[in-house]
């Protein structure tokens, strides 16, 4: 595990779970590795669903195709996204997944600071990507969600919890740079 990624991964666990019900449906989208399932299991968190496009996963396939992947809709407390929206445009699943009240727990590169991000995995410091970012955004508005925390780590990543609101539907917001992002 790259230096950066350790160092990451434990800051992130202090952030994001602090405020997550040990007995609240949490679906992870990109699980990866499973490193946060692994955490939240042998911490006491019981209903737990890792989603990635491949195996190991407890669903394999596509968030945004939920509904032939046997989820159900508005049946999650709260959902993970860590380093995910950046790589596919997942908001509106994601608040489809989501009880009203819900949290979406994000994690994206800072888009105009990605080239740094690019250099560091080059260095073996920080994880290698597993796909192009595509999708970078900015964390200021996300759509069809209220935000309830953002920060930026090291100048480098962007950090949110947003919170689904009953009611909140329509357009979807502006969430990409105006900011020139380099590759």
């Amino acid at each position: 595990m790259p230096l950066l990624s350790d160092i990451a991964r434990r800051k992130k666990i202090a952030f994001f779970f602090r405020d997550v019900p040990k007995d609240a449906r949490v679906l992870e989208i990109g699980s990866g590795s499973g490193w946060v399932g692994e955490y939240l299991k042998s911490n006491g968190w019981t209903n737990y669903v890792g989603l990635d496009i491949v195996p190991p996963a407890d669903v394999v396939g596509d968030v945004r195709e939920w509904r032939s992947l046997g989820l159900e809709g508005g049946s999650f407390d709260a959902i993970v996204a860590f380093e995910v929206v950046e790589h596919v445009d997942c908001f509106q699943a994601c608040h489809d997944l989501l009880k009203t009240g819900g949290r979406m727990l994000i994690t994206t590169p800072v888009p105009h600071r990605d080239w740094v991000m690019k250099v560091l995995e080059r260095m073996g410091l920080n994880q290698k990507r597993t796909s192009p970012h595509d999708h970078l955004v900015y964390l200021e508005k996300v759509p069809q969600f209220t935000e309830k925390q953002v920060k930026v780590v090291a100048g480098l990543s962007q950090w949110g919890v947003f919170v689904k609101s009953a009611g909140q539907t329509g357009p979807e917001a502006r969430v990409h740079s105006e900011h020139p992002v380099a590759s």
